[in-house]
C-alpha cells in the first residue's frame, strides 16, 4: 500500500510493534483496516505448524526443537549432569586457578566430535581464548588418549584436531567482532557444534572502573544476546568460562563467580570446580607407573534440570575423570 511506504511503515516489525491508535492516525486508516492490515501482515511473517509436547517427547519436533547433551567424556560426571551439556542457554564453568577450568573444555573439544550415539554432537568447536595462548600441547597429551578410546569409531586416520578452531581476541571490541562476524560465517560454513569462551572474564574485569558498571552490565547484555542467538539458532551448547574471587565468612573462605548479579542472571548453568587438600595415587606414566594427583570436585550451584550435585575428579594425561 502506497500509504504504508509514504509513512515509512515498510517493514513487518514496524506495523506489528505500533498500536493500532498510533498506526491510525499516522496513515489515516480506520481502526478496523488496521486491524485487517496486522492480521495480514502477522500471517505472513511465520508459517510453523504448531507442536506439542507430544511431538517434543516423541522426536517429532524437528531438530531445533530437539535438546541435545553433549557428554563430558566422563561417565560419572554424565551422570551428575544427567547426560553432559545442554544445546540450550548458556554453561558457565566457574572456578579457582587449576580447578581444571580449561581441562574442562577441552575435554568437550574433544567429545563433541563423536557420533551422537557415542555422546557427541559429530562436528567441531569454536574456541575462543582471551587471556592465555591455546594449550595446544595439553591437547595433543589428551588427544592421544582420546583417540586410543575411540579410534574404531572415528578411524585410525582421523585428527581431532581439524576439527578445534581457534580465535585469539585481547579486549571486548575484538570479542563482539569475533562473535558477532567471525563466528556467524563459520557457523554457516562449517559442521561447529559447540562454542567456548575460555574466558569471559578477562575481557571484563579489568576494562571498566567503578563508575563504570553500567556500561559493563550492557556490554555483558550484548555478548549475551548473541551468543544465545548463536546457540539457538544452531541447537548447539555455549559454554563460557568464568573466574572467581574468594571472600572470608563465619565458615572460612568462600569462592564467588566473578562478573556479578547482572552475569549470574544471564546464564542456565553454574558449574563450579575446586580443588581438595587430598590426593589419591593413579596408575599412571610415573617413574614407577604411578603418580599422585590432587582430588578435585565439581559442584552444580545452579541449573532448572538438576539438583545440586557434587562429584569428586582427578586430572591424568587423558582428561579428566570422576572418582568415587
Amino acid at each position: 500500500m502506497l500509504v504504508l511506504r509514504v509513512t515509512h511503515l515498510d517493514s513487518f516489525e514496524s506495523i506489528l510493534t505500533l498500536s493500532n491508535a498510533d498506526i491510525s492516525r499516522i496513515t489515516g486508516l480506520s481502526l478496523a483496516e488496521v486491524q485487517t492490515l496486522k492480521t495480514k501482515v502477522a500471517e505472513n511473517v511465520v508459517d510453523i505448524t504448531p507442536i506439542t509436547a507430544l511431538d517434543l517427547h516423541q522426536g517429532r519436533g524437528g531438530d531445533l526443537m530437539q535438546i541435545r547433551k553433549l557428554s563430558t567424556g566422563c561417565a560419572k560426571l554424565d551422570e551428575a549432569l544427567r547426560g553432559g551439556i545442554l544445546s540450550r542457554g548458556i554453561t558457565e564453568i566457574s572456578g579457582e586457578s587449576a580447578s581444571g577450568k580449561t581441562q574442562f573444555c577441552l575435554q568437550l573439544a574433544l567429545t563433541v566430535q563423536l557420533p551422537q550415539a557415542n555422546g557427541g554432537l559429530q562436528g567441531g568447536v569454536a574456541y575462543i581464548c582471551t587471556e592465555d595462548a591455546f594449550p595446544s600441547k595439553r591437547l595433543h597429551q589428551m588427544t592421544q588418549g582420546f583417540m586410543k578410546v575411540h579410534r574404531q569409531t572415528l578411524g585410525s586416520d582421523y585428527r581431532p584436531g581439524d576439527k578445534i578452531f581457534i580465535e585469539h581476541v585481547a579486549d571486548y571490541d575484538m570479542l563482539m567482532t569475533c562473535v558477532n562476524q567471525r563466528l556467524p560465517l563459520l557457523l554457516a560454513s562449517t559442521c561447529v557444534r559447540l562454542i567456548i569462551v575460555d574466558s569471559v572474564t578477562a575481557v571484563f574485569r579489568g576494562e571498566y572502573a567503578g563508575h563504570e558498571l553500567y556500561k559493563r552490565s550492557k556490554h555483558l547484555s550484548s555478548l549475551v544476546t548473541q551468543l544465545l542467538a548463536l546457540g539457538s539458532q544452531h541447537n548447539i551448547p555455549v559454554v563460557c568460562i568464568n573466574q572467581v574471587s574468594s571472600s572470608m565468612n563465619e565458615t572460612g573462605r568462600q569462592l564467588i563467580p566473578a562478573l556479578g548479579l547482572a552475569w549470574s542472571n544471564m546464564i542456565m548453568t553454574r558449574i563450579m570446580l575446586s580443588r581438595t587438600n587430598q590426593t589419591i595415587t593413579l596408575n599412571d606414566s610415573g617413574v614407577d607407573g604411578r603418580t599422585e594427583a590432587t582430588i578435585r570436585q565439581l559442584e552444580v550451584i545452579f541449573a532448572p534440570h538438576l539438583t545440586n550435585v557434587t562429584v569428586l575428579y582427578v586430572i591424568d594425561r587423558d582428561g579428566i575423570k570422576g572418582i568415587t
